[in-house]
């Protein structure tokens, strides 16, 4: 098998963060590493350090096939098309049959925490994909990756605003994970990949409920937060009333819906397994943010 490791949204966030790992942590050769993305030009200051680039559309499946010659293992990073018409399952059974076709040795993937049952409204995106992969008899990876830490983006800073945090998530535990440590552990799969096909579950050390992320919130940013329980319906009319698209709607209260049920709650020792680092706490998340989630 080719030693090469292709990693397709080299463009984003978490994409570009494994391929860093790749290099820095792990001393993987630049020439072994090849950076996939819509658009290459976005990928110079890699193509600087001697990784290759080339253009991965995963809504072009000729281009898909050549883009994936001679790759010994190709990371797919989901794809963001979320618009309900089933356009990211398309796009990844298109890519990992073009892998088959091309010869790739091994698939790896990131999906979401037990996509087979998950109450989140794109898992079966997830389910579908892993199911793909598994049909073609390749060896593959796949990182079935917890929230991440920084998803409280979305939600914390008006909460400390407003000092009133909505949700459905009854007593849910989520093991919110920071991006980084997700970045790192992939890189470690990669670049000193395991024997066979291996489901890791990539998660933060511990599983908070809203209450307890609010109280330490409070605790660390010095605002107080109230948490107000409410069902799915009123969370959906609350979030409709204040201007969130309703064709978003569903898949927000999902997120809260999967919560509720223990979807996200698992926690592994994966990430630290895979990194050889102790994965960021909630804690020291909140601590290096504080400016941030209170502008």
């Amino acid at each position: 098998m080719s030693e090469s490791i292709l990693v397709t949204g080299a463009s984003g966030k978490l994409g570009r963060a494994v391929i860093g790992h790749l290099l820095d942590s792990h001393g993987v050769a630049p020439a072994r590493v090849v950076a996939g993305s819509r658009n290459p030009d976005s990928l110079a200051d890699l193509a600087a350090r001697g990784v290759a680039t080339r253009k991965v559309d995963f809504d072009d499946p000729a281009g898909l096939e050549e883009a994936f010659a001679g790759i010994g293992t190709l990371l797919i990073i989901s794809t963001d098309a979320l618009d309900g018409a089933g356009t990211r399952l398309r796009q990844h059974r298109a890519a990992v049959a073009a892998a088959k076709k091309a010869g790739v040795g091994r698939i790896a993937y990131t999906s979401l925490p037990g996509a087979d049952t998950s109450r989140v409204s794109f898992a079966p995106d997830h389910s579908g994909t892993e199911q793909a992969i598994r049909a073609t008899g390749l060896p593959h990876l796949i990182f079935r990756n917890s929230w991440y830490q920084e998803n409280l983006f979305m939600s914390l800073p008006q909460a400390l605003k407003t000092g009133q945090w909505y949700t459905s998530a009854g007593d849910g535990r989520t093991a919110f994970v920071a991006r980084d440590d997700i970045a790192a552990a992939i890189a470690g799969a990669l670049a000193n990949p395991p024997a066979g096909s291996v489901t890791f579950t990539l998660t933060g050390s511990q599983a908070l409920t809203k209450d307890e992320i609010a109280r330490l919130a409070a605790e660390i940013l010095g605002r107080p937060i109230q948490v107000v329980h409410l069902s799915d319906e009123q969370l959906a009319g609350g979030m409709k009333q204040a201007g969130v698209p309703e064709a978003v709607v569903p898949m927000l209260v999902s997120f809260e819906t999967a919560t509720r049920a223990g979807d996200l709650a698992a926690v592994t020792d994966d990430v630290a397994t895979l990194s050889g680092r102790r994965p960021r706490s909630l804690r020291e998340f909140l601590e290096a943010n504080k400016a941030a989630l209170l502008a």
